[in-house]
């Protein structure tokens, strides 16, 4: 028996368009259009757009939500480099490594109070602070866009050099200055399978139930990594802020900046408040590099030998710092908004982190607090 064979054909309408015909796209309205181009955001799949038609080319600069992807990094000394400070966001320090672990050795010595006993030497990361942009930083190709609202940047790589298998991540929220900033960092995650209903474990140590931090924060460098940490990331923060200032400058119409990293290790954000102060307020650079000041702050650390998570999960030596201006953290400083602003502050730390690392700030949040003050840099 044989079987029947058909064919299915394409039909030609769908292939051949009559010019006399209507284009159905065209058929809808502008504000349409605007919200489809808002979804797709990618500032080079918007750039494409611009080349598609007159209407397109009119339409796309009216776009509210912007992406910008930075993948390729140029040398401080390369192509395009020189004379374009106030053109190019250019998210590095252009100074030798040996300069930046000098600098870090001075913080170490000077910038907290409570830590000043210390000494020895510290090594700055194995690699520049901060990466720079590509030739096209987004300054430039922001301009043709002249409604942006929400705009989110992400660099190629986190700032901050860690070892393998360290984990560190940060989220910095600026004004004029710094308002708020989290850190998360901890010496090794692990993974294992996850029995069932595991629950946040993290018991205090003799120590700490003593009302002093455990012994193993203190040895194998312990103390001198989490300074690192801090320090490292408050540089990082400050000097994306600084660097943003022409971006803010140039579009008004700002209401929300997010600039983080592929890596996922730190992020700064800029609400609509902040951004106004931002513009209302001179911003103060700081004196030994091109960099947003770090005001005065108080700093809350929280610390875990060993924090186990749902799924699994293992964090050794974890550790949560939360810093404030101090003139915000004052709660005797009579200002009526003083607890708005803790009930803030609290909301934003909590908030940080997503999946695990949401978790680990849930569990250490419960730990004790210690302490520490750090003077401006």
């Amino acid at each position: 028996m044989t079987q029947s064979k058909s064919r299915i054909h394409a039909d030609p309408a769908i292939f051949f368009f009559d010019e006399d015909q209507e284009d159905q796209f065209d058929r809808l309205p502008d504000p349409l259009i605007v919200v489809i181009l808002n979804k797709l955001s990618d500032v080079r799949s918007l750039g494409r757009c611009l080349a598609v038609s007159r209407r397109f080319n009119s339409l796309v600069p009216m776009v509210t939500d912007i992406f910008v992807r930075i993948d390729r990094v140029v040398t401080s000394d390369g192509p395009g480099c020189a004379g374009d400070s106030d053109e190019t966001l250019t998210l590095t320090s252009t100074k030798p490594r040996s300069l930046f672990s000098h600098f870090l050795k001075l913080m170490l010595f000077t910038i907290l109070k409570p830590l000043n006993h210390l000494h020895g030497g510290v090594s700055g990361p194995n690699r520049p602070l901060l990466p720079q942009l590509s030739h096209h930083s987004p300054v430039q190709v922001l301009k043709n866009f002249t409604n942006v609202e929400n705009l989110r940047i992400e660099l190629p790589a986190g700032d901050v050099g860690t070892e393998e298998g360290v984990i560190l991540k940060w989220r910095a929220e600026f004004g004029s200055t710094l308002q708020n900033c989290v850190i998360l960092g901890g010496t090794r995650m692990d993974h294992k399978p996850a029995p069932d209903n595991a629950t946040i474990t993290s018991s205090l140590s003799p120590e700490e139930n003593n009302g002093s931090i455990p012994e193993s924060f203190y040895t194998n460098g312990g103390l001198k990594l989490r300074v690192v940490w801090t320090i490292s990331s408050l540089i990082a923060a400050s000097t994306r802020h600084y660097l943003l200032r022409q971006i803010i400058k140039e579009h008004p119409t700002l209401k929300s900046l997010v600039l983080t990293d592929a890596d996922s290790q730190g992020t700064l954000i800029m609400g609509k408040e902040q951004l106004k102060e931002f513009r209302e307020k001179p911003l103060a650079p700081s004196a030994s590099s091109s960099r947003t000041q770090v005001p005065a702050s108080n700093m809350k650390l929280r610390y875990a030998p060993y924090l186990e998570l749902p799924g699994g999960v293992g964090i050794q030596g974890a550790t949560l710092v939360t810093i404030r201006p101090a003139t915000d953290g004052n709660a005797n400083s009579g200002n009526g908004n003083n607890g708005s602003g803790k009930k803030d502050s609290e909301a934003f730390v909590s908030g940080s982190f997503e999946g695990a690392y949401k978790d680990a700030v849930k569990a250490l949040l419960k730990r004790r607090t210690y302490l520490l003050e750090m003077n401006g840099f």
